[in-house]
């Protein structure tokens, strides 16, 4: 019996990379004609791992292929720059830094921060008063209420969003569409459920074999563990840990600390693979990672924005420092623009229009991710039917991996563009368009979650079924419910304003 673990085997790895190598101009040809006269096959069209092991002389040659590809010149790379500096060259609307805040009027709270230095107060009268005592510290405010909730709804949003795309991930469009019509849910407006589908619909296109038990309607009992929940628990122990001035490297530590290398998936288990065998970054994100471009980072990126209500810049800076763990170039900048769309939003004073728009400043605007987002937004403004949206997005974005983060992207601005702003019409919409639906739903539903602003704005149906409680295998978080992790991410929105 063989021990296929995915998203790791260099036979499968090679197809991935001369993928990757049409995508960012290199001229892999005559390392694809080496690779098919030895034997080799594509890639997995859409599991992490071939049916069977490649022979050994085979996955040698895959391993060396891949270092021989590594070495090719980029050409887009000028125009994809991964480090900060270069990307912010590159980016002539790159967000100014918030004003600090004025000094509180009379009366007012006091800004978050530690407590005044203690002070004398006068002795209590009698011969034998002590002498002056130090005040107690003062107590610190309470979070601002609204602010909390805005955080409580995005957690809530995130949840709901990733809950619908699971059952249907890694399904074709077409497949998607027939499951949902045939039990009358198209255009999708609910949960999916397989009461009623006709056994041959089933058969033909089954549902997602890890998350259907736990994510169709019948079965929904709280929040299921899921990777696009798992990473946002990471990042609030990440603060706690290191504060916002952390390192590539310290999230690196944490993932080795707290993560099961088997809840990883794409470019982060290739990057826990890097780490295990002694790389640290950047070369975590670039030895053997054909996922580097991949959507991995950007599902990383919900605590960076939401910690930097107001400040997309700060957003997008620790996000980049998060991302390059796992990811370049496009990789990176799905991560910096979800960062600065999520802290836009996140101010309470910006609608999804001016968010996304705020999210392509920290994007360099030649990078394809810049264009497929500007594609999906002006696609979505175009046309009122958001099957024609999805159609035309697939058309020009197919020939990428369904979990690439060009097209997901794309599809994501799209669907917010379309929604307008409301709730259910985001997370539907953006599941609705196939590719990544886990994720596209969870930070679609983040991002309508934050302009909700409450919990109660989003629908009842949303929600209830979600119980308040969350599963998951990053300590120690198993079973919290979303108010706690609301207020627990409010509490170092505010240690970070303290520090920067």
């Amino acid at each position: 019996m063989n021990v296929r673990l995915t998203w790791v085997q260099p036979e499968d790895l090679i197809g991935h990379e001369l993928r990757q190598a049409a995508e960012d101009g290199r001229d892999a040809s005559a390392v694809a004609a080496r690779w098919r006269a030895a034997g080799g096959s594509p890639a997995p069209a859409a599991a992490g791992a071939s049916a069977v092991p490649a022979p050994p002389h085979l996955r040698a040659l895959a391993e060396r292929l891949l270092d021989e590809l590594a070495a090719l010149h980029v050409p887009l790379s000028p125009a994809e720059p991964t480090s900060l500096p270069h990307i912010r060259r590159l980016c002539p609307d790159w967000p100014a830094t918030p004003a600090a805040s004025p000094a509180p009027v009379s009366g007012a709270s006091p800004p978050p921060g530690p407590p005044p230095a203690p002070t004398a107060r006068p002795a209590p009268p009698g011969p034998d008063a002590p002498g002056a005592l130090p005040a107690p510290p003062a107590p610190e405010p309470e979070p601002p209420a609204d602010a909390t909730a805005r955080l409580h709804a995005a957690w809530l949003g995130r949840a709901a969003g990733c809950l619908l795309g699971k059952p249907v991930e890694k399904l074709p469009l077409p497949a998607i569409r027939a499951l949902a019509r045939a039990t009358g849910n198209w255009p999708l407006t609910t949960w999916f459920t397989a009461k009623g589908l006709p056994p041959a619909l089933a058969a033909a296109h089954p549902w997602n074999r890890r998350s259907a038990t736990t994510s169709l309607a019948e079965n929904i009992d709280g929040m299921p563990e899921d990777d696009d929940l798992n990473y946002p628990l990471l990042n609030l122990l990440l603060l706690q840990r290191y504060g916002p001035g952390f390192r590539t490297a310290d999230v690196g530590r944490l993932w080795l600390d707290e993560l099961p290398a088997g809840r990883t998936f794409t470019a982060e288990r290739v990057a826990y693979r890097n780490l295990l065998c002694g790389l640290e970054p950047p070369f975590t994100a670039t030895h053997r990672n054909p996922f580097r471009e991949w959507i991995g980072a950007q599902i990383r990126a919900d605590v960076h924005g939401w910690t930097h209500p107001g400040d997309p810049a700060a957003a997008a800076e620790q996000a980049h420092r998060d991302a390059t763990l796992t990811h370049t170039a496009n990789g990176v900048y799905g991560a910096m623009f979800t960062a600065a769309v999520i802290a836009t939003a996140a101010s309470g004073t910006a609608d999804v229009h001016r968010a996304l728009a705020t999210g392509l400043t920290v994007v360099p605007p030649d990078s394809r991710l810049s264009r497929a987002v500007r594609f999906g937004i002006a696609t979505a403004r175009a046309h009122p039917d958001f099957d024609t949206v999805a159609d035309r997005l697939h058309t020009a974005y197919g020939s990428y991996h369904w979990v690439h983060v060009v097209p997901n992207a794309a599809l994501l601005a799209a669907a917010l563009t379309h929604a307008d702003g409301d709730f259910s019409l985001s997370v539907c919409r953006a599941v609705s368009g196939g590719w990544d639906t886990d994720s596209n739903g969870a930070t679609a539903g983040s991002v309508a979650g934050l302009l909700a602003g409450r919990p109660e704005r989003i629908p009842d149906r949303w929600t209830a079924p979600l119980k308040n409680r969350l599963a998951t295998s990053v300590p120690p978080f198993d079973g919290t419910g979303f108010d706690t992790l609301a207020a627990l991410t409010q509490r170092l929105t505010r240690q970070e304003a303290h520090r920067t």
